[in-house]
């Protein structure tokens, strides 16, 4: 067997899962299974940034590659393919050059990716609807979509120019905030703080914080901190670019003031999720029927947070139970459908991610109350930590009933 080109073929396998945006133990795992299938033991250590396999030969050698990986991007279908594409191999056991030749013919034919102007068709409607999510009338979902495809059109022009991507979601979130607060002195908005926030939850790094719990969860600390620490840095970009508007439109405009957020109904605002949601499985690159069922796992998980408050249970606790929801029903829908649960859960938890929360911390802030500043900022802190421990309390009852039941058999 050449094992030297089975290597390259695994390695390149690890590296494409890495760049799509699969969580660091799925990369390793799926090295690891491939090369066992074909009798070959290896060790697999993978972070965001590097990947090294060593394959030990029956004659004892060992042979080693490693992979540089640089940006990672959020493109679901081209995880939900290579993953695929790993279990075919771990069960067909193909030559190594036709393996290889199978893994360029995933690459070159069979991933999907929407139109740029159906990706920013999804960043209109994400916006539009998390605007009215979060109370703006039918005016300012309008805006808050069109501050949504700046968002997109932003982010899309720097990435070409290879910014990195802290720059980009400065730009971005102040280019966006911007146009928020010019349009509410304008009159064509009278919530520019829903507008705002909104188009916000585009730059959230939804996908970034749910692999860093994913890691955390199958021991990958060192991956999942090293994730942590990108999100908190787009959390202080994000801060950053709108204050700098805000800044800028008080000094033009005068202090931006909103009407107070419109009280929809459970059903209304379950509803506005699910459309939100539908504009983020664009964004991440979901197709066919598995749009549909992440964005309803965003609806159902919104609803268990409004039903766990009905019973007179603190915001805290609604958030764990809606968090925990959430990752059951995405390894649910995974178990079904033979698709990771990243895609799933990366879209079911984003009405839950407190993207208000940064942005009235941001507020308070530049108004220089201190108080409700860092009590805001803290509770904003609060309910990602519950959030995380919903998800990461779902997500390890499954894996000890996976590893049960693979001894069992």
């Amino acid at each position: 067997m050449d094992n030297e080109t089975l290597l390259d073929m695994a390695a390149d396998l690890g590296y494409e899962l890495a760049v799509s945006g699969a969580e660091t133990f799925r990369v390793e795992e799926s090295v690891s299974r491939v090369l066992a299938a074909y009798g070959l033991q290896a060790e697999v250590f993978a972070i965001p940034n590097l990947m090294i396999v060593s394959l030990i030969q029956p004659d004892g050698h060992n042979l080693t590659r490693v992979r540089r990986i640089g940006g990672h991007d959020n493109d679901l279908d081209a995880v939900e393919k290579y993953n695929a594409l790993s279990r075919v191999l771990c069960s067909r056991k193909p030559e190594p050059s036709e393996a290889q030749e199978m893994l360029a013919r995933v690459k070159a034919e069979y991933l999907l990716e929407y139109p740029v102007s159906v990706q920013h068709l999804g960043a209109f409607v994400g916006g539009a609807g998390f605007s009215l999510f979060f109370g703006g009338g039918l005016t300012d979902c309008l805006c808050a979509g069109a501050c949504g495809v700046v968002i997109s059109l932003v982010q899309k022009f720097l990435t070409k120019r290879r910014v990195n991507s802290f720059f980009q979601t400065i730009s971005a979130a102040f280019f966006m905030a911007l146009l928020a607060y010019g349009m509410g002195a304008l009159g064509l908005t009278h919530n520019p703080d829903a507008v705002t926030i909104g188009a916000l939850m585009l730059l959230v790094p939804g996908l970034l914080f749910t692999n860093a719990m994913r890691d955390i969860i199958y021991g990958d600390t060192n991956s999942g901190v090293n994730r942590i620490v990108q999100v908190f840095l787009i959390g202080v970009a994000i801060a950053l670019g709108t204050a700098t508007a805000w800044q800028f439109a008080s000094r033009f405009w005068g202090t931006p003031q909103s009407t107070p957020a419109i009280d929809y109904s459970i059903f209304a605002r379950c509803v506005f999720a699910f459309i939100s949601c539908c504009g983020f499985a664009v964004l991440f690159n979901i197709h066919g029927p598995g749009m549909l069922l992440c964005a309803l796992g965003g609806a159902l998980s919104w609803g268990v947070y409004l039903l766990v408050l009905e019973t007179g249970s603190t915001d805290l606790m609604a958030y764990f139970w809606s968090g925990l929801f959430s990752s059951v029903y995405s390894e649910i829908m995974a178990r079904i459908r033979k698709y990771p649960a990243i895609s799933y859960l990366v879209v079911s938890i984003f009405p839950m991610i407190p993207g208000a929360g940064v942005y009235q911390a941001m507020s308070y802030a530049l108004q220089r109350d201190m108080d409700a500043f860092a009590k805001t900022g803290l509770h904003t802190a609060a309910i990602a930590g519950i959030l995380a421990v919903g998800i990461l309390l779902g997500s390890t009852v499954f894996r000890m009933y996976s590893d049960r039941h693979a001894k069992r058999r």
